[in-house]
């Protein structure tokens, strides 16, 4: 009788406990991939134009930068322009959901690239100089809640994706990422970015000005964007075709 007793006090307990997490989950009301989706919105509008500065660092110390233009259009729209060094100016690349391609004025044909090459090198890769909003490449597989971060592990939705995984630090109060992790099927580490130095751009876009990376792979090497303008701007869908990939330079205009 007594153990009787001391097995159903178990079952209890179990329950109860099961029913508190449960409802503390519900209570809360934190939807992981809501949060990805605020995110996205915060760190850039939906339609927009920008002007950054890629560095790319070596670890005896040399550099090489490049003044770069992007226009952005909804969620599976962007297009690039180099206009820096002499070098690179007028090369171009346009992204269209997973696909790639980069301009050479001499070439005049499109060359198809891919999301992990890198069009500047460094640790940067195509995805990351491209890149489109998180919650439309990636779906919330898990969410941590401590009292100053949200981190959320995300899976990729389809095998084309440049990163399996990503773990990503995101701060509560302004709902911006300050850490993101990313890594391959196994969960190995591929590359870490930073988000820095939180700037008002103007017209309600508060956003990381400074976002840093380095990667196991690349020991002493480091990658850093500078964005000196992030403004909202509507484009037509003419600006993101193959034909208008040589006269992108008629946007900086």
């Amino acid at each position: 009788m007594y153990k009787e007793e001391i097995i159903v006090k178990n079952i209890f307990i179990i329950i109860m406990l099961f029913l508190f997490f449960s409802l503390s989950s519900v209570s809360s009301g934190v939807d992981g991939n809501e949060i990805l989706k605020k995110v996205d919105k915060n760190l850039f509008p939906q339609s927009y134009e920008s002007y950054r500065k890629i560095i790319n660092i070596e670890p005896d110390g040399k550099k090489k930068e490049f003044i770069f233009y992007t226009a952005k259009k909804g969620t599976e729209k962007v297009v690039g322009l180099f206009l820096s060094p002499a070098s690179e100016k007028g090369r171009s690349t346009l992204r269209l959901g997973e696909n790639m391609w980069l301009y050479i004025p001499n070439v005049g044909k499109p060359v198809r690239i891919t999301s992990l090459q890198s069009v500047v090198g460094g640790v940067f890769n195509n995805s990351d100089i491209l890149r489109l909003d998180y919650s439309v490449e990636y779906s919330v597989t898990k969410l941590e809640d401590s009292e100053k971060n949200y981190i959320l592990h995300l899976k990729a939705k389809t095998n084309s994706v440049a990163y399996d995984k990503i773990r990503m630090t995101v701060e509560k109060k302004r709902v911006l990422p300050s850490k993101v992790e990313c890594m391959d099927t196994s969960e190995m580490l591929i590359k870490t970015l930073y988000f820095k130095d939180v700037k008002d751009f103007g017209n309600g876009v508060i956003s990381p000005s400074v976002i840093e990376t380095d990667s196991p792979f690349y020991k002493g090497y480091k990658s850093i964007f500078i964005f000196g303008k992030i403004k909202a701007r509507e484009f037509s869908d003419e600006v993101f075709t193959f034909d208008f990939m040589s006269k992108i330079d008629s946007l900086t205009k």
